[in-house]
């Protein structure tokens, strides 16, 4: 089995064109295996259906106290990357939701929309180095 970590997305002409995938470092091969479980919805993955995370069942909950809603999201992403993120270990995750209001002057819109700001940290297991992996969604615009 090689040893190599290939940058996502897979650039498959490359192939066609008799050239290798492109390789990545370990840092970003982690980063973008978070990111790949923050944006599957449980039951997406076609052979595991328990990977993923429960942002998209929470996205459209009425959100009655956001406090709740953060750490409900928070342990559902521990669960994931703890699970599915073997090369990384001591993992802490922070949710923080704030609101964002943004104004298109010309048409004369308030857009009013949940940002979600998702920091993981943890070690490497080959290294011992601490990763960090930051982000940030939107969910739920508001128009008026």
């Amino acid at each position: 089995m090689s040893d190599s970590l290939y940058n996502k997305p897979l650039r498959l002409k490359r192939i066609f064109e008799n050239q290798d995938l492109l390789e990545t470092d370990l840092g970003k091969s982690i980063s973008q295996n978070i990111e790949l479980i923050i944006f599957t919805r449980f039951g997406e993955h076609r052979h595991n259906g328990n990977f993923g995370c429960e942002i998209w069942d929470l996205d459209f909950e009425l959100i009655v106290s956001e406090t709740t809603w953060e750490e409900k999201f928070r342990q559902s992403l521990l669960r994931s990357i703890t699970s599915y993120e073997p090369r990384l270990y001591q993992v802490e995750v922070e949710i923080r939701m704030t609101e964002v209001e943004k104004i298109f002057s010309v048409r004369k819109i308030t857009e009013v929309k949940k940002q979600v700001d998702i920091s993981v940290r943890g070690k490497i297991n080959v290294t011992g180095e601490k990763y960090f992996f930051n982000t940030n969604l939107f969910l739920s615009p508001l128009s008026s």
